[in-house]
């Protein structure tokens, strides 16, 4: 974990893990904290022609919202999922909870999945990336993509082989992060 960074989506190239690496990976990153075991988030898969078919509906909506940008630009939006070979939509799927675990809580565990998925990847051999774009934002893709009225994406982890070692980045002082509790 002292090592694990993202790898850069722009610098990915295949492969990508094949069926059973991913169902390790997925089954890994489904270990999150989850109180009351709601399982309150689920898995799109992206892969093979779905990427360029949902970069279809990238590119149209991006398009209507940004009608004089350049080509290469709708270019970029089409190809978006293209860019690793394989993308995991994570997608927070809050449940009802009579016994109170909170949405909030809910929500956090989905994003346990995601952190824990980034850490399957690097330990299976495979670079990740975990992205909240534009598009984890749209209601308009949250209709393509099946989304219920009370679910949101929690992220998008994009999943390749990195073409180039990423960067450290400054990590921060935990000392200045942390304090120690006294009543007063």
């Amino acid at each position: 974990m002292a090592k694990r960074r993202s790898a850069l989506v722009r610098a990915m190239t295949g492969p990508g893990p094949d069926e059973e690496q991913l169902a390790v990976i997925l089954r890994l990153a489904a270990r999150s904290p989850d109180h009351r075991k709601l399982f309150p988030w689920r898995f799109l898969l992206f892969a093979g022609k779905a990427r360029a078919e949902f970069g279809a509906h990238l590119a149209k909506f991006f398009t209507a919202d940004c009608p004089d940008l350049p080509p290469d630009r709708i270019l970029f939006e089409r190809t978006r999922f293209e860019r690793a070979p394989l993308v995991v939509g994570v997608v927070s799927s809050p449940k009802d909870c009579p016994r109170g675990t909170p949405k909030w809580e809910q929500e956090l565990s989905a994003g346990a999945v995601c952190m824990n998925m980034l850490l399957a990847a690097r330990a299976s051999g495979f670079a990740a990336q975990w992205l909240t774009e534009w598009y984890a934002f749209d209601t308009r893709i949250d209709q393509v993509l099946g989304l219920q009225a009370n679910e949101r994406m929690a992220g998008f982890i994009y999943m390749g082989t990195a073409s180039e070692e990423p960067m450290e980045r400054p990590r921060p002082d935990i000392a200045n992060l942390t304090q120690i509790w006294r009543e007063n």
